[in-house]
């Protein structure tokens, strides 16, 4: 169960800071720069949006998980998945942190499917 206390709390945090991303691109528009031509090449508030409406679903998702609902796994991987695709598409507007966000993802679904099966049994 180690585990998978540890996914709900990394979720609930990277659902934070995709919160906290939000609020910044939301209130403070010239904090965030582009890099470059990028493809997604989206406004800074809508990105703001984005990233507040995400870090929500992620920050339940977490919730979940420490309720110790069997669905939770699940849908903690979903949302651990589609965290990781919303910050690869941020890459050009901050890397490094787009970076951090995606590692910190990857192991939130190691977690959950590698030593899921503990919250399965119990």
């Amino acid at each position: 169960m180690g585990w998978i206390s540890y996914g709900a709390v990394m979720l609930m945090l990277v659902g934070g800071f995709h919160a906290f991303a939000g609020f910044v691109g939301i209130l403070e528009n010239e904090l965030y720069v582009l890099a470059g031509g990028y493809i997604l090449e989206l406004d800074v508030t809508t990105w703001g949006w984005i990233h507040l409406i995400a870090g929500v679903v992620v920050f339940l998702a977490g919730l979940g998980l420490l309720s110790g609902a069997t669905w939770s796994r699940v849908v903690g991987v979903i949302v651990a998945a589609l965290s990781t695709i919303v910050n690869f598409a941020w890459l050009p507007w901050y890397p490094l942190w787009s970076i951090i966000m995606i590692t910190a993802n990857a192991f939130v679904i190691w977690a959950l499917v590698v030593h899921g099966r503990a919250l399965a049994e119990s």
